[in-house]
């Protein structure tokens, strides 16, 4: 069920409960005792009755993504007659104003792929949006990282999805203490939900792929700048609840050149060759984890979501394409909470 609802403001934090960073990775790990509401099987979420992920090689941004992507897509079980008269929402991540070569955001070689292989399947309508967690103006993000020439090229819109309209939604799963979250029209809009995130390690969640990416589907005039709001209730529950009420369908995570270390945004660029495609998020974000040379189940929001939102046992999730194995690598990981300071606007 959903309403439109006039746009509702933060909560105003009073001196007790205003926060830096350090100790809102506190508050996180606090969090996690909230109780949960309901219980959602995650192919509820994910709208595929199993989970399979498909990992591809690719040297480079200059190799053909579109051909990969199309075929990982195909291996997953989405064909251009699922796709046919949809409307696609792809969410990048376009965290804050930054230049390819950062490795901070998705690469706009990745996006172009995405958006070309469902305007190729006759999608009714493919948008692009974000709304960035530490920049009010994401058309700039979209400016800096040399997204603009790729929304002209394919006549695609770009959505900022910190403004506008919002609509209201049940907390599906309620590991908060929200009630309800507001997410963007377009969003809410959308038939299909895609995550199109970038392969990086998290100081506090301990990566950030397409889970975590979806916290920009939440505006910012309601949760504020980095999304204080869903820190503040606990950045793992937080991401639990976001991906069970937005349900995205499909994840694909640019792993191409990740990064490493003191993530999402002072860590370093790191090459690992590869390009993750999933029909659920929590199996996919598995599967990269362990590309990197980490552990699901020492992430929180992984190993609470197991069961729950999708599986993060390897037995469980359908591998298809390269072995994880041959395309393993071992990323600097970093120490929860260990955050670097950095600037009041990061997030």
């Amino acid at each position: 069920m959903t309403d439109d609802l006039p746009i509702p403001l933060p909560p105003k934090p009073s001196a007790q409960t205003k926060l830096t960073r350090r100790r809102l990775g506190v508050a996180a790990g606090a969090a996690l005792t909230a109780p949960i509401a309901a219980k959602l099987a995650w192919d509820q979420v994910s709208g595929f009755r199993s989970a399979k992920v498909f990992v591809a090689s690719l040297p480079g941004y200059e190799a053909d993504i579109l051909s990969v992507l199309r075929t990982a897509l195909q291996e997953v079980g989405v064909s251009a007659a699922l796709v046919r008269g949809k409307s696609i929402l792809l969410k990048p991540n376009l965290i804050e104003p930054a230049t390819p070569k950062q490795a901070v955001l998705t690469h706009p070689a990745v996006i172009h792929a995405a958006a070309e292989v469902f305007l190729g399947w006759g999608a009714r309508a493919v948008l692009i949006g974000d709304g960035p967690g530490h920049c009010r103006d994401a058309r700039l993000v979209a400016d800096v990282c040399e997204l603009r020439p790729i929304l002209r090229d394919l006549k695609v819109p770009f959505v900022d999805l910190n403004h506008g309209r919002v609509v209201a939604r049940r907390n599906a799963l309620g590991m908060t203490t929200l009630s309800r979250l507001y997410l963007a029209e377009a969003v809410a809009a959308a038939d299909i939900v895609v995550s199109v995130a970038k392969l990086k390690t998290h100081h506090w969640a301990g990566v950030t792929l397409s889970m975590k990416n979806m916290f920009g589907t939440l505006p910012g005039i309601c949760y504020g700048w980095p999304k204080n709001v869903l820190h503040e209730e606990g950045i793992n529950p937080s991401i639990l609840d976001v991906i069970a009420t937005v349900k995205p369908s499909l994840a694909i995570i640019d792993g191409i050149v990740g990064m490493e270390g003191d993530g999402p945004i002072m860590g370093k660029p790191r090459h690992a060759g590869v390009l993750v495609v999933g029909n659920n998020l929590v199996a996919a974000d598995a599967t990269a984890t362990r590309l990197i040379g980490g552990n699901p189940e020492t992430i929180e929001h992984l190993s609470i979501a197991a069961g729950r939102l999708g599986p993060i046992r390897a037995d469980q999730i359908e591998q298809r394409g390269e072995p994880i194995a041959r395309l393993a690598t071992r990323f600097l990981l970093p120490v929860i909470g260990a955050a670097t300071t950095r600037s009041p606007h990061a997030g």
